[in-house]
């Protein structure tokens, strides 16, 4: 059995609606900011566009729709629906997490159009070890930051730009680091790390986060 849900949110983008529409619309543009995958036409998505001003894909039972409207001083208003059939099994968690994750894909899609801006990403993601305790060392190892604190990612600093519960993300110069807590859906630890650095190499980049997690959490 399954149930509907639906996600909506709205955010304001500093960047034009073209800005905004390679972001969400292209592979390259995504693995800015949420992450990297095939073309969605290429992966067997139904997709309604009207570039750059309303795009919608829908994946089996489930759709994303994206409406942007340009707003004075080149921003961009961009209205977000997530919607679909969740499986039973789930309960409440599913949307609750799921709803959680796209406040901090679309804080992170703002901060990538703002802060680098069309240059092309390396999307790069790890699991931590799946041991009850590994959200708080993650924390830890990084001294419990709060938003606007300075941290070291890898050796390289950089700024927390969010911190929720279940979330912390990390600026640097060159990318965008966001952790994500995912036990209320059983899973391990994640990070996902966009690269703005040209010519990192993903695999090397995801073994070195694994030894991260593996020295942080076990260590």
């Amino acid at each position: 059995m399954s149930r509907p849900f639906e996600i909506r949110r709205e955010v304001v983008l500093s960047a034009s609606p073209e800005e905004v529409w390679r972001a969400i619309a292209t592979p390259e543009g995504q693995a800015g900011w949420f992450m990297a995958g095939p073309d969605p036409a290429e992966s067997g998505a139904e997709i309604d566009e009207d570039a750059p001003r309303r795009l919608e894909q829908r994946f089996g039972t489930q759709a994303i729709e994206y409406v942007l409207e340009a707003r004075d001083g080149g921003s961009t208003v961009l209205r977000f629906v997530h919607s679909g059939m969740a499986e039973d099994d789930w309960g409440d968690e599913f949307e609750t997490m799921t709803g959680f994750g796209w406040d901090l894909y679309l804080f992170t899609l703002g901060e990538y159009v703002r802060h680098f801006p069309g240059r092309p990403a390396v999307y790069v993601e790890a699991e931590a070890p799946n041991v009850p305790d590994a959200w708080k060392r993650i924390l830890a190892a990084l001294g419990d930051p709060a938003e606007g604190d300075v941290v070291e990612v890898l050796g390289v600093p950089g700024v927390v730009d969010k911190r929720t519960d279940h979330h912390l993300g990390v600026r640097t110069a060159d990318s965008l680091v966001r952790f994500h807590e995912r036990s209320l859906l059983g899973m391990p630890v994640a990070v996902g790390d966009h690269d703005y650095t040209p010519g990192v190499d993903a695999r090397a980049k995801a073994a070195e986060w694994t030894r991260w997690f593996a020295g942080t959490v076990q260590g």
